[in-house]
C-alpha cells in the first residue's frame, strides 16, 4: 500500500492528536490555565474527528476485510460517539463524565489503537520495522 494523500492526512492528524492529547488532558489539573485546556481540547477533538473521518477512505485488501474495511474501521463510529459523549457531557456541566470520557477516548484511540498500527503487517508497522530491522 503506497503512501497516499489520505493516508498522509490520517497519519498527520492522528500523530497531532497523540501529541496534543496530554496537553489537553493535564493542563486543566486543579484550576490552572482553563484557556490552554479549552484550546488544546478543541484542537484535539478536531484532530480526532479528522483522523476518524479520513480513516473511512483508507482501504486495505491485504488484511481480512469486508469491502476493504478491516476490523479496525469499527473504531470510526466508536470514536465519533466518544467525542460526542464527551462534548455533550461538558455542555451539560458534567465535568467528571467529560473528564472520564475524554481520558478513556485518548487511551483507547490514541495509545492502544496507535500501538496496533505498529504491528508488522500494518502499513506503518511495515515502514518502521521493515526499514529499521529489514526482516519484513
Amino acid at each position: 500500500m503506497p503512501l497516499t494523500p489520505v493516508i498522509a492526512t490520517h497519519m498527520s492528524l492522528a500523530l497531532a492528536a497523540v501529541l496534543i492529547g496530554p496537553i489537553a488532558l493535564w493542563s486543566r489539573m486543579g484550576r490552572t490555565r482553563p484557556r490552554l485546556h479549552r484550546g488544546m481540547g478543541y484542537a484535539w477533538v478536531t484532530c480526532m474527528a479528522g483522523a476518524a473521518f479520513s480513516a473511512i477512505f483508507i482501504r486495505d485488501e491485504g488484511l481480512p476485510n469486508w469491502a476493504g474495511y478491516t476490523p479496525i474501521h469499527l473504531l470510526v463510529p466508536v470514536t465519533f460517539f466518544s467525542l460526542y459523549k464527551g462534548l455533550s457531557a461538558i455542555a451539560r456541566g458534567q465535568v467528571h463524565r467529560h473528564r472520564r470520557t475524554m481520558q478513556t477516548t485518548y487511551i483507547a484511540a490514541c495509545a492502544i489503537t496507535g500501538l496496533f498500527t505498529l504491528l508488522p503487517k500494518r502499513y506503518l508497522g511495515q515502514l518502521i520495522w521493515g526499514q529499521w530491522l529489514g526482516w519484513i
